[in-house]
């Protein structure tokens, strides 16, 4: 038997579809499902995340991203506005109408935030944190989980199997790139990975392009080939001034580059000959 027992593909068995509900919107992220998560690295301060989060509305996105509490190598980078933000979030949930996704990096803090978006994040820095696993595992939300930047696929794999064994049925898998020997992007992605785990496990998989490159010019190659793959969905950084972010510039989108990705995002599965996916 494989370790990771309720993760993987049973014989016979189909695809999880996981469900997201905000007030405003419900969304479908597995099969036959092309879903668009976008918004800046950190909530930075109100206007400015109302403002991109009603942009990336117009553009049609499924979901906003955004973080209060930011892990951060340095200790002296912008960390977030901590509750402050999660605070601006509730607010650009209620005014957009879309669901959101935040990361949680302290199982004190699951409570509060789980009052204030729809689907709680745990980072790549966090993914063997495994009492903040087994916390989310215990919350009402779905959950997304990131690849760790050292981790192999079945410690990956057997994350997820902590949230599921605490009952918590609704993972979504994001790939996010590892760590290689590699310097001129951030980090490597692994496209083979998402096919792989696709027909290892019965979890859906997004592939987060902004992370996994680091550099602005080839997020939107990568997520064309996330999308080629069999992703089923893209989480992508965008600011409305990239290049006066606080966290992430180097590798997040203006809005109208960030609008040209998804027009062609939208196309693709089409002339992948998918017509289903949406």
């Amino acid at each position: 038997m494989k370790a990771y027992q309720l993760a993987a593909r049973q014989d016979g068995a189909g695809s999880t579809v996981v469900t997201v509900s905000s007030p405003g919107k419900t969304v479908h992220i597995g099969p036959g499902t092309c879903t668009v998560i976008a918004g800046p690295c950190s909530v930075e301060s109100r206007d400015d995340y109302l403002e991109i989060a009603l942009l990336l509305k117009e553009i049609g996105v499924d979901m906003l991203r955004g973080g209060a509490f930011k892990p951060r190598t340095s200790p002296y980078s912008f960390a977030g506005l901590g509750e402050e933000g999660l605070d601006i979030l509730a607010e650009a949930r209620a005014v957009t109408g879309l669901p959101v996704v935040t990361e949680v990096v302290d199982p004190r803090d699951m409570e509060r935030v789980c009052g204030c978006v729809d689907v709680i994040q745990i980072g790549s820095r966090n993914m063997q944190n495994f009492a903040l696993l087994k916390e989310a595992g215990r919350s009402p939300l779905p959950v997304l989980l990131k690849r760790g930047l050292a981790a192999t696929i079945e410690e990956w794999l057997l994350a997820a199997e902590y949230i599921l064994d605490a009952g918590n049925p609704r993972v979504i898998l994001c790939e996010r790139g590892i760590r290689t020997f590699e310097e001129m992007t951030r980090n490597t992605l692994d496209i083979a990975a998402v096919a792989l785990v696709k027909e290892l496990s019965h979890l859906p998989v997004i592939v987060d392009p902004s992370h996994a490159t680091g550099r602005r010019s080839l997020v939107a190659p990568a997520a064309r080939a996330a999308i080629a793959a069999g992703a089923d969905g893209l989480m992508v950084e965008v600011h409305q001034n990239p290049d006066q972010a606080l966290s992430d510039g180097n590798q997040s989108l203006s809005p109208v580059l960030f609008a040209n990705l998804y027009r062609d995002i939208r196309n693709l599965p089409a002339w992948l000959g998918e017509p289903g996916r949406e």
